[in-house]
């Protein structure tokens, strides 16, 4: 048995459109996870036009998520941070600071769309990060980074069903550390800014975390947890992220740059981060306050 779910932006999910999907498809009753927002059916298998029917529906700016009806609840989240759980990119908010956001941010862009590789990327961009007072990094975080919509929500209503939260970055402890303290993450992992008297020496610690450092992440906890890695829901859009997103039982594309999408079977690209509860079946009366 499979689970058909369709999300859009509040507002935004049509229950005609719902209904004319599942009569085409020979569906189930539609359960409605929140009005005009999420909707799910049973299916007897995949459809054929599965994909065929997702590209229609993302112009209508739908998302559509066909898998398993068995265990879609998961016992852990395993998130990147970086345009997944807050809104931007540390490292560009921190090169403005510095004078290099221009060139910066193109690294970045190309480097989470695989076009670079992360470590020798990260290495680079770090580099015109040197002599920057330390301070920028607490002025960043107060004025330019914001939480990503439905994260906090996201957060507790997992671990108000037993989950466990960790957050894992190709990015920086300076920021992992107090994000993800306000989200309500249990453990958190990234790289280290290294500093000499008080500024930015324009390096990190090694090893540098990267790919490889978050699919071992999904492979440590797991272990500890006595888990296994089907139990895991894994959210990310760049590069980096696709060993975890690969190897978790249900892994999210999150408004992901376009050859990390075309790489997962799951992709969240209208719906905000409460998205990934109605994947798992949880109506909006389940959500935990934050």
């Amino acid at each position: 048995m499979f689970i058909a779910t369709l999300v859009a932006a509040p507002g935004g999910l049509d229950a005609a459109l719902v209904d004319s999907l599942r009569r085409a498809w020979g569906g189930g009753d539609p359960r409605w996870l929140s009005p005009d927002e999420a909707a799910e059916f049973a299916l007897p298998e995949v459809p054929p036009n599965r994909w065929d029917a997702w590209a229609d529906l993302q112009a209508r700016k739908v998302d559509l998520v066909v898998q398993p009806a068995q265990a879609r609840r998961k016992k852990m989240l395993l998130a990147d941070m970086d345009s997944t759980m807050i809104g931007q990119e540390c490292i560009d908010e921190l090169a403005d600071a510095a004078g290099a956001g221009e060139a910066v941010r193109a690294v970045t862009a190309r480097a989470m769309n695989g076009e670079l590789d992360f470590e020798q990327a990260l290495v680079e961009r770090v580099r015109q990060l040197r002599g920057l007072d330390a301070g920028v990094i607490e002025q960043v975080l107060d004025a330019r980074i914001t939480l990503a919509p439905g994260g906090r929500t996201l957060v507790a209503t997992m671990k108000a069903h037993g989950a466990r939260a960790v957050l894992v970055s190709g990015g920086f402890t300076a920021f992992t550390a107090p994000v993800a303290a306000r989200l309500g993450f249990d453990e958190n992992r990234a790289n280290t800014l290294l500093e000499r008297d008080g500024r930015l020496t324009g390096d990190v610690a090694r090893p540098i975390l990267g790919r490889d450092a978050k699919v071992h992440a999904l492979e440590e906890v797991t272990r500890r947890l006595g888990i296994s890695e089907a139990d895991v829901l894994a959210v990310g859009d760049g590069a980096n992220d696709l060993g975890m997103l690969e190897r978790a039982g249900m892994g999210v594309a999150l408004h992901a740059k376009p050859s990390v999408a075309e790489a997962c079977e799951v992709r969240i690209n209208h719906g905000d981060l409460t998205a990934l509860l109605y994947l798992q079946g949880y109506a909006r009366d389940e959500f935990a306050e934050p």
